[in-house]
């Protein structure tokens, strides 16, 4: 018999659930529209910057992204290409739904002629196949892989290279490498497809800088982020317009006019990349019977010292250094060439923990020397690439000779330890005109004395910008290219990323400071506890589980045996 009281309760009840009901179905409706997502990882790997958020938010149209890592890869293979699958989840949540991508697997085309014309195409596009070695089935296999991707947006395309990091780093820690820059390397390729270039850059001619076709490369990749215009600088009454300009190799003084343009521009917050070398050496007079290596008297030491460095008048010999083909004897009338080491040619591969050249790639530096700092009020000085600690210092002047190249090593010479050989200079600078007139000649004769927030960049090496030519085509390398070793330097990534940052009121090249703990195990103890940790995994839980059906068939029965 239902009673009042009965009846009542279950009112009560049904109530109760439906305003239950109703808070769960408010709380999603009112959740629908805050997004949030928490990242409890350590070292926050999965958290983007909010400078790439606002970039993904400020796409107008949709973003496809065809990356070709799809298949069974080895576990630190693996590991790239969940990475960059869940970096891409991240990155369509934050675009509204403006990004799509697709992986590939290019080893999956059945037809051998279509799948070679595939990655010949893949091969122009600008993504660099590697040979993955792996086992299977206890063998040793070879595998073609292409980590990269082409971002597409608008009928515009660019390819981005996944597989990045030191070479001379163990295979897992290039990889984590990767992982790190993954963000930054992807962001950067939305950023050139998606967004007009705003920013102007100038290149510097007229006192012998480093002629077009020697920097055809470096110009053609700033040409893809930036406008870039071409000027000689006594021609042009100011570098008003600009946002950053170059200076690559100048072997001819400036005037104090020309001085005096390029402070004033960077009093008004102009940015400024000097490649410079204090010292004259020619290649081709070493080739032909050695010369001595003299300082230039390009008229810039003042404008450097006020702004807080000394280019020294000197030249760097380092162990750790590249190789250039010499005759070491003949073969009836042919003459024998070998590979030989050449300590003029620094390899740099000692980096400052910086955006600009973290996880950077080793630097192929030609007749180099060193820089020191000096005073400067406001001006925060950063080091940003070294010698080895295996270097010489020589003062002019310096006999350069092939000779040198047999000679036989005395290590105790090169003791002079690492040597920093470029700079980032960030503040408010002090004129070299301060308390003084403006040159004659000059359009602008109000002297700006004080600098407001500026950034420029000092490496003691013209050639660190400048591309080989193919002797026979006249075709320019790509800038970092060694046509003797067939080997690419990161040289073009270093002057990129320093432009980058010089230019970058956004701070994208920030997220290149992303770091991810690399936790390896134990390659030793694994091995030798193999077993105990396979048995610990799959017979525990099922003893566990017996166990826990045990107790609870015996807690049932004493439960219910008295009725």
């Amino acid at each position: 018999m239902v009673t009042a009281k009965n009846k009542s309760k279950r009112s009560s009840d049904i109530l109760k659930f439906t305003i239950w009901v109703a808070v769960i179905v408010l709380l999603n409706v009112l959740a629908a529209g805050f997004f949030f997502r928490l990242d409890l990882t350590e070292d926050k790997r999965y958290t983007i910057a909010p400078v790439t958020k606002q970039l993904l938010g400020n796409l107008q149209n949709e973003v496809v992204v065809d990356v070709y890592l799809a298949g069974d890869f080895p576990a630190g293979f693996k590991r790239l290409q969940q990475s960059v699958r869940e970096t891409l989840d991240e990155f369509r949540i934050y675009s509204g739904g403006n990004l799509r991508y697709n992986f590939i697997n290019p080893n999956e085309i059945a037809d051998e002629k279509q799948r070679n014309e595939f990655y010949t195409s893949l091969a122009q596009k600008g993504i660099i196949p590697t040979n993955l070695k792996a086992t299977e089935d206890g063998k040793q296999v070879e595998r073609l892989v292409f980590p990269g991707a082409v971002v597409k947006y608008n009928g515009k395309e660019t390819a981005v290279n996944l597989l990045k990091g030191n070479l001379a780093a163990p295979p897992d820690e290039r990889l984590n490498q990767s992982v790190e820059g993954l963000e930054y390397e992807l962001a950067t390729a939305i950023r050139k497809v998606a967004f007009p270039a705003d920013k102007v850059i100038g290149y510097i001619t007229g006192q012998g800088e480093l002629e077009m076709q020697q920097v055809t490369d470096l110009l053609g990749s700033l040409q893809e982020f930036y406008r870039v215009a071409r000027g000689e600088l006594s021609e042009i009454p100011t570098l008003e317009g600009l946002d950053l300009i170059i200076v690559a190799k100048p072997t001819e003084q400036f005037t104090e006019a020309d001085k005096y343009k390029i402070d004033q521009f960077i009093m008004n917050g102009g940015k400024a990349v000097f490649f410079v070398d204090a010292l004259n050496v020619n290649m081709d007079s070493v080739g032909g019977g050695g010369m001595f290596a003299m300082p230039y008297n390009l008229n810039l030491d003042d404008l450097f010292f006020r702004y807080g460095l000394r280019l020294n008048p000197t030249l760097i010999m380092d162990l750790n250094s590249g190789f250039i083909p010499m005759v070491t004897g003949y073969l009836g009338d042919q003459p024998q060439t070998e590979m030989i080491n050449w300590r003029f040619y620094p390899l740099l591969n000692n980096f400052s923990e910086h955006p600009i050249t973290r996880n950077l790639d080793a630097v192929y530096a030609r007749f180099v020397g060193t820089i020191d700092t000096v005073k400067a009020e406001g001006v925060r000085k950063t080091p940003l690439i070294y010698t080895s600690p295996y270097s010489r210092i020589l003062e002019p002047p310096v006999p350069v000779t092939l000779e040198e190249a047999r000679m036989e090593v005395k290590p105790e010479q090169f003791q002079a330890g690492p040597q920093a050989v470029g700079y980032l200079l960030e503040g408010k600078f002090t004129s070299l005109f301060r308390n003084r007139r403006p040159p004659q000649g000059v359009q602008d004769q109000q002297v700006k004395e004080q600098g407001v927030e500026s950034k420029i960049a000092v490496f003691s090496d013209g050639d660190l910008v400048r591309n080989e030519v193919n002797p026979r085509t006249g075709q320019a390398y790509e800038l970092g290219f060694d046509r003797y070793n067939n080997i690419t330097f990161s040289n073009k990534e270093l002057a990129l990323n320093t432009i980058h940052y010089l230019l970058d009121a956004e701070g994208l090249i920030n997220v290149r400071s992303k770091e991810i703990q690399l936790r390896p195990l134990d390659k030793v103890r694994v091995q030798e506890e193999k077993t105990y940790w396979q048995l610990l995994n799959l017979v525990a839980p099922i003893v566990l589980l017996g166990l826990f059906g045990v107790a609870r068939y015996y807690v049932r029965k004493r439960k219910y045996e008295r009725f």
